[in-house]
């Protein structure tokens, strides 16, 4: 028997226990920062309370001035999620060794670009003191 401090529970993915506003706001948040600034210039173009009311939810919700919202955190809690266990062994195995080869790949690549980069900046200081000894020498002749 239910009683009074009970809450009642929602299926989470049922579109019916969402509000109309939830889903405008997840569909906005799923097409970016841009589609937030169009409806908010539409609003403002149709009926100008609209459009400063979405002007105001967008920087209260910090969604004007950060790249981060909903959608993004969503993804990012994808990509943590990959980094745990699966249970299959075989699979975890092989995939930290592949984690494993990839940083050591990102590392030999790294040092290459290193010694690029000093490479590169030995030829331009060679040629700097090139430049340097040969206006010498024309200055002396003359």
């Amino acid at each position: 028997m239910a009683t009074m401090t009970d809450t009642p529970s929602f299926p989470s993915g049922n579109k019916t226990s969402e509000s109309w506003f939830t889903r405008t706001e997840n569909w906005l948040d799923a097409r970016g920062k841009g589609a937030w600034i169009t409806a908010m210039v539409l609003g403002f173009i149709f009926f100008w309370p609209v459009g400063l009311a979405l002007l105001a939810y967008m920087i209260w919700s910090k969604r004007m001035f950060s790249s981060s919202s909903r959608f993004t955190s969503r993804k990012m809690g994808r990509h943590l999620s990959m980094s745990r266990p699966t249970g299959n062994a075989a699979f975890d195995a092989y995939k930290a060794d592949t984690l494993r080869r990839l940083e050591e790949e990102q590392g030999s690549f790294e040092k290459f670009l290193e010694r690029l980069r000093e490479a590169k900046d030995k030829s331009e200081f060679d040629a700097f003191m090139n430049e340097r000894d040969s206006r010498k020498d024309d200055a002396a002749e003359a």
